[in-house]
């Protein structure tokens, strides 16, 4: 029998998904809306789940869904610490602890991501967990796919070759829920009920086809292959001695560390640094190479990391940005 002595979780996603405007996180308003709010099926295609599953969450008929379910709602409802901690408890579950990688987004970063409409970009955990992306991000680099276990991982990738995106052939051109100009809904991960979309991010190499670290459309960087793996070892170092109790930490290091030679010297070097921000060159199957920055951000307060491809105003790489917004926006929007 369910314990209602927290509230009702059914009546609160709806009111959550009620308060939030399609605006805040990329949609458009439209003139057809009878509400102000999402719509289910939006705030499924936010979440990574099925509307079914959200269907039966807000109906009471599911009452009690994982942590990785309640934290993907967390992000796509854009609620602040206190309700999403509210939200593990009336889910019958412990809310994120402070000695844990933080996964969840700000509503702030949700807004300035999602208005980042004419930018490919995403958001990382400081481990390196890709939790959410923009249309164009899957425009440009291809859908993201989900790993066979746990969260897809830029570091996994560079270490194990684990593909993170789809070819154009396997998708054609990237879904989300949104995109266009001004605007870029953001897609989560979430390995849950229903429906489920995962995401990935680039990795590449020196010169070109990337060859063995799961990303297949990058094909060269300002850096060495080798210098951007050592870079990831030495950031993933610092953010285990940040949060050494954290559980998903510890087991990626002990996972690349048992299935890379690579991986295992570079750790043991015992190198602690930052991952830098670079240069890079994507080929695109619709619009040829693009030579963008790679740049990273940090949120302040959630050790988060936002990643954002950007070309030069005027440039032909922009050009060809911009001509894959447009192919975003037809494949998120059919009718527009």
């Amino acid at each position: 029998m369910q314990d209602d002595r927290h509230g009702d979780l059914g009546a609160l996603l709806r009111s959550w998904r009620d308060r939030l405007s399609p605006l805040d996180v990329g949609l458009p308003a439209g003139d057809s809306r009878r509400a102000a709010g999402l719509r289910r099926e939006e705030l499924a295609a936010l979440a990574g789940l099925s509307v079914d599953y959200v269907v039966r969450l807000e109906q009471g008929r599911a009452r009690r869904p994982s942590a990785q379910v309640a934290a993907a709602l967390a992000r796509a409802l854009q609620l602040n610490d206190a309700e999403r901690d509210h939200l593990f408890v009336v889910s019958g579950l412990l809310p994120p602890s402070p000695r844990e990688v933080p996964s969840h987004i700000p509503p702030g970063v949700q807004r300035l991501v999602a208005r980042l409409g004419e930018t490919p970009v995403a958001v990382f955990t400081a481990a390196w967990d890709l939790i959410s992306w923009s249309p164009l991000w899957a425009a440009l680099l291809g859908e993201p796919v989900r790993p066979a276990t746990g969260r897809p991982n830029l570091v996994r990738s560079m270490f194990t070759g684990e593909a993170l995106h789809r070819d154009a052939d396997e998708t054609g051109m990237g879904t989300g829920i949104g995109a266009g100009t001004g605007t870029a809904a953001v897609a989560a991960t979430s390995p849950a009920a229903g429906t489920s979309t995962a995401t990935g991010t680039g990795t590449g190499t020196g010169t070109g086809t990337a060859t063995g670290t799961g990303e297949s459309r990058i094909v060269s960087r300002s850096g060495s292959l080798d210098a951007f793996g050592a870079s990831l070892v030495a950031d993933l170092r610092r953010v285990q001695g940040r949060y050494p109790d954290d559980r998903r930490v510890n087991a990626l290091v002990a996972e690349l560390r048992s299935a890379s030679e690579r991986f295992r010297d570079l750790w043991e070097s015992g190198a602690v640094g930052e991952h830098q921000s670079e240069r890079k060159v994507v080929r695109s199957p619709l619009v040829g190479d693009l030579e963008l920055d790679c740049d990273v951000f940090s949120v302040a307060g959630t050790d988060l990391r936002i990643v954002a491809y950007t070309a030069a105003t005027g440039s032909e790489a922009a050009a060809k940005l911009d001509f894959l917004r447009v192919s975003a926006v037809k494949a998120a929007f059919p009718t527009v």
